[in-house]
């Protein structure tokens, strides 16, 4: 993990001073990097039944893509609204400096669907948090949340089940 760990880059006072941003992009356009990334996550959920996996706008659609590939399952988009075309339902959430909304598709799952919902990183948790909330209304059972990355200094998975939370890497 290490390696693919010091591939991630830190952009100082990214979106705002005071702010460390983990640049993911130098891992994505690596080619090895992003393969072993996504397998090791893969692997996770091999023989799982995993029929679905949701991609949380945007840069868990590059994750989420590519693990369904890889398990054969179907991709299911949550979007900011207004993105999607079908009826939606949506879920607003507070965020550290306002407030946000995600959509779903209403027909995104059947009853019992087995799904992962897989994004670039857990911070503070909100995001997914909503888009679990969003998912289970549907019926949809989550096998698993699915990161990349996540900050364990701002303690995300706290908002979620402690046994549906996977990170692949870690940074204190």
């Amino acid at each position: 993990m290490e390696e693919l760990k010091s591939i991630i880059r830190d952009i100082q006072d990214f979106p705002k001073q005071g702010v460390v941003f983990k640049d993911i992009t130098t891992l994505l356009s690596d080619a090895k990097s992003y393969h072993r990334m996504v397998d090791l996550i893969a692997h996770r959920y091999f023989g799982q039944n995993i029929a679905q996996v949701v991609g949380v706008e945007a840069r868990g659609f590059v994750l989420g893509a590519a693990l369904a590939y890889k398990l054969g399952a179907g991709v299911t988009l949550v979007r900011k609204p207004g993105k999607l075309p079908f009826r939606t339902r949506k879920k607003s959430y507070q965020l550290e400096y306002g407030e946000d909304t995600l959509e779903i598709h209403e027909d995104a799952f059947q009853p019992g669907t087995r799904v992962i919902i897989a994004d670039d990183l857990l911070a503070t948790g909100g995001t997914v948090a909503a888009v679990y909330e969003l998912v289970t209304s549907l019926g949809a059972e989550i096998v698993e949340c699915a990161f990349m990355t996540e900050l364990k200094f701002l303690n995300g998975r706290q908002r979620l089940p402690a046994d549906k939370v996977f990170s692949l890497m870690q940074f204190d």
